[in-house]
């Protein structure tokens, strides 16, 4: 089934992903700043929901990397890698020269203290809140031809890929496992704090994105024809992990809500696959919005490795008068100024660099 439409279902990923992890930035400064008590299991629920954020972006980029790339070889790579170089690699370096010179109150973990720390804190993303995600997400644009040679070696076969699911699954559970016993709230909890960080924890979501390509043409049509099954599942899915989520009782802390846990690993596969079933409406609807995701895509890491800046910059200007706000009102508004600024300065950026190099 070749794609005919402009937008494809990794851009529409993306464009959840990013709108989710913003979302997500904001609720915690509204959560830290301004809600009351009672308003906290209501902002607590808001940001479960989100929850997807970081597997839905692994998702897309791979689902769009193996269709845009069919048959990829390693003879691709250098070519691959001096595109990606520039559309990813550039913008993350930027910006973390930028939270870590002009925002360094942003930083996460230790501060840096001298040229050693600095470098530390450049590379393993606790340059802002948000940004130990980046180095992630590089990790799985380097180990790319590893997906190439998985796609290749399926070749449309369905015993390898459901073979192929089966494996990844169980590596994710076991991971997931780990991860609960030892670090989350475990023994392990400080000290291994950066495995969060590193391409095993998302390996399933590059791996279903990979598939969902491999097989499209098989399963597509199941998507359209039982989307309403999908969000049932997703339904009670985000009903379990929400409820695991309050049994932490008040304050409520979104440090309870990490992405590790076998629970969500099933509610973040659900998504993925509801998100999967929107894009197909659309497409048989002939929805606007397949061109404005498509757009949405195409900024939205820019727009996202800049979001916690912009968001820093809108809390502390209007500090004084967001405090009057009623939590909701303010929430609304802090997400629509913040995604607004993202956007607008990752356009910008890039019309200003396209002029500087041209």
């Amino acid at each position: 089934m070749k794609h005919l439409y402009p937008a494809d279902v990794g851009d529409y990923a993306k464009t959840f992903a990013v709108l989710a992890v913003m979302l997500q930035s904001v609720l915690t400064v509204v959560m830290r700043e301004a809600t009351k008590s009672s308003q906290e299991f209501l902002f607590g629920g808001i940001y479960e929901l989100v929850k997807y954020a970081a597997p839905m972006f692994i998702f897309g980029i791979m689902y769009s990397t193996i269709r845009t790339n069919p048959g990829a070889t390693m003879m691709n790579y250098p070519l691959y890698m001096r595109n990606r170089w520039h559309i990813l690699f550039v913008p993350s370096i930027w910006w973390t020269f930028t939270y870590l010179l002009l925002t360094p109150q942003l930083q996460q973990g230790r501060p840096y203290n001298n040229l050693g720390t600095f470098c530390w804190q450049f590379i393993n993303g606790n340059a802002a809140q948000h940004l130990w995600y980046n180095v992630m997400m590089l990790q799985f644009i380097i180990i790319t031809p590893l997906f190439w040679w998985i796609a290749r070696w399926i070749n449309n076969n369905i015993k390898r890929g459901w073979f192929t699911l089966a494996l990844a699954l169980i590596f994710q559970i076991c991971w997931h496992l780990m991860y609960e016993f030892q670090v989350f709230h475990g023994p392990h909890d400080h000290d291994w704090y950066l495995l969060d960080r590193v391409f095993p924890s998302f390996f399933i979501f590059a791996i279903f994105g990979t598939l969902l390509w491999c097989f499209h043409e098989q399963l597509f049509p199941l998507l359209s024809k039982f989307w309403w099954l999908i969000l049932i599942c997703w339904g009670l899915l985000y009903g379990f992990v929400t409820r695991n989520f309050f049994a932490f009782g008040l304050p409520v802390k979104f440090a309870n809500a990490p992405y590790y846990l076998p629970s969500m690993l099933f509610y973040n596969l659900t998504a993925i696959l509801a998100v999967a079933a929107f894009h197909l409406h659309h497409i048989h609807s002939h929805s606007c919005w397949l061109g404005r995701c498509h757009h949405i895509a195409d900024y939205a890491h820019r727009a996202y490795l800049s979001h916690v800046f912009w968001l820093y910059w809108i809390w502390q200007l209007g500090k004084d008068l967001w405090l009057a706000f009623n939590p909701l009102l303010l929430l609304i508004v802090i997400y629509l100024l913040t995604v607004t600024c993202s956007f607008t300065s990752a356009y910008g950026f890039h019309k200003l660099w396209f002029k500087l190099k041209n």
